[in-house]
């Protein structure tokens, strides 16, 4: 009997764990058998592998043929394992020397001509060989530039399996290709100066972005709430490396294409209201996938519509606001994915969306207007730092040139310098923004506002909650950033009260 094995890495999250891939010939009538718990995508790779080597002349042995797939307690999901299978299977072989596969982790699938196809997860599965000492792969000669994202990491590609056969005996492989004409992943920057009127609700977009804030949009149909929230990502500095790292290990998991480097602008999501749990947090049967929470890490996640979204689905977002992170438990493995996205919610006052504005029109009775707020749930609503009600939009800011409007890039510029502040302030916590902070910190790391006695006066009269005191601490800090303070002040806590609150100055005072 001869053997030899191949590494690949099996994805549980974003996390990965390297997985020894066995072969073993022996004697009597030809059949191949796997085992080690593949998926229906993986078990079927021994006809693909066999299939694939026949075809292009390197040969499948005509000897029974044994393919273990270790841990065997690991359930193993995906076709990325073909490449690892073919090498394994032809080293036992002793087309080559199995030496060559020390040190070496293996990426791709095959199809049946001995093409090599790209494969989702690659840049989370070669960090994860990396930081398991594995200092060579080879990837599909498509994915070469998401490859070598990976510092440290030598690169080889497979176009098809005489590249992985000439890396295996010594050779370079594929060529890396040609860069992109347009890397997709750019998302263009909408203009806030394209949004007419809506001071406030600007002002609140600008704190949001500053401060990294949930944020809470309502009012009637075309007072700007889509408009608004679209331009947010366009506020937000870039990623720094190890958040882009992050975002593109996840994106990669879902097929995103990162041939031109990594993500590094904020990202967006916008689920349809009708969207399922999974897809909004992750699901699958029995390795979870990424869901959109996952996918808006460290940028923003925009709920139109939000009354209309199954209350069970929103319910689903209380502890990834919370923790940051989303737990998806299956009965054979228990997948973790990033989740610190900023949370942005737009809804109508009513069904028909005419409720308390000028003139009336409203035709909903009182128990469905009741009815309808109640769909976004009070612990859903007490997480969001920022309530702001959008008025209809006066005739006169529908006139061009009537009011000047400030552009994305200027109040961008003023969100960078907040966020600097920031950054100095929290150097060596850990956190990086206000909207991070723990409770416990704001209060004991950091100076309380002046006037800070109003808090708990509204505690006391039940307008405020234990957590709705930390959020106005955030976003006093935020408030204070903006306008260059070293400490918040009095004007800075009403103002953030009164954003907490959805109130004007002079109602939160």
């Amino acid at each position: 009997m001869s053997q030899a094995r191949a590494w690949s890495v099996a994805l549980v999250g974003i996390e990965g764990t390297m997985v020894e891939v066995e072969a073993a010939i022996s004697s009597g009538l030809p059949r191949t058998t796997m085992v080690g718990l593949p998926d229906a995508a993986l078990y079927e790779a021994r006809d693909r592998c066999r299939a694939s080597m026949a075809s292009t002349g390197f040969g499948w042995p005509s000897d029974p043929v044994t393919i273990n797939l270790s841990p065997a307690t690991l359930p193993k999901a995906g076709s990325h394992y073909d490449l690892a299978i073919a090498a394994a299977v032809a080293a036992a072989g002793r087309k080559f020397d199995p030496a060559a596969l020390e040190g070496l982790a293996l990426f791709g699938e095959l199809g049946l001509d001995g093409r090599v196809r790209t494969v989702r997860g690659l840049l989370p599965a070669i960090l994860s060989a990396a930081g398991r000492g594995f200092a060579r792969v080879v990837v599909p000669a498509g994915q070469m530039r998401e490859a070598s994202l990976v510092d440290g990491v030598e690169v080889f590609g497979a176009g098809d399996l005489a590249d992985l056969f000439d890396v295996l005996t010594g050779g370079e492989g594929a060529t890396l290709p040609p860069p992109a004409e347009e890397p997709a992943q750019e998302r263009a920057r909408l203009d806030l100066a394209d949004v007419a009127g809506q001071l406030e609700g600007k002002w609140a977009l600008e704190v949001a972005a500053a401060g990294r804030h949930h944020l809470y949009l309502h009012g009637p149909p075309g007072a700007g709430k889509t408009l608004l929230a679209e331009r947010l990502p366009g506020l937000l500095p870039d990623l720094e490396v190890s958040e882009a790292l992050e975002v593109s290990a996840v994106h990669s998991l879902v097929g995103a294409n990162l041939d031109g480097g990594l993500v590094r602008r904020p990202p967006y999501a916008d689920p349809h209201h009708s969207a399922s749990i999974a897809s909004l947090v992750g699901g699958g049967a029995r390795i979870a996938l990424p869901g959109a929470v996952s996918r808006a890490h460290r940028g923003v996640l925009f709920l139109d519509e939000a009354p209309e979204f199954s209350p069970r689905v929103m319910e689903a977002l209380r502890v990834p606001l919370e923790s940051g992170r989303i737990v998806l438990g299956r009965s054979m493995a228990t997948a973790v994915y990033p989740a610190r996205f900023q949370l942005v919610l737009a809804a109508n006052p009513c069904p028909c969306g005419m409720a308390g504005t000028p003139g009336g029109g409203c035709r909903c009775a009182p128990m469905a207007v009741r009815r309808y707020a109640s769909r976004v749930s009070g612990p859903i609503l007490d997480r969001i730092d920022i309530h702001q009600q959008l008025r209809p939009v006066k005739a006169a800011f529908l006139r061009h040139g009537q009011e000047p409007a400030e552009s994305t890039a200027v109040v961008a510029e003023r969100v960078r310098a907040a966020r600097d502040r920031q950054r100095r302030r929290l150097d060596g916590s850990g956190w990086r923004t206000n909207g991070e902070v723990p409770g416990p910190a704001l209060r004991k790391r950091l100076p309380l506002p002046e006037g800070a006695e109003i808090l708990d006066a509204a505690v006391a009269r039940g307008r405020l909650s234990a957590r709705g005191v930390d959020k106005v601490l955030r976003l006093a800090w935020t408030v204070a950033d903006l306008a260059g303070a070293d400490r918040p002040g009095r004007e800075h806590l009403h103002t953030a009260l009164a954003m907490r609150r959805g109130e004007s100055g002079t109602e939160a005072a």
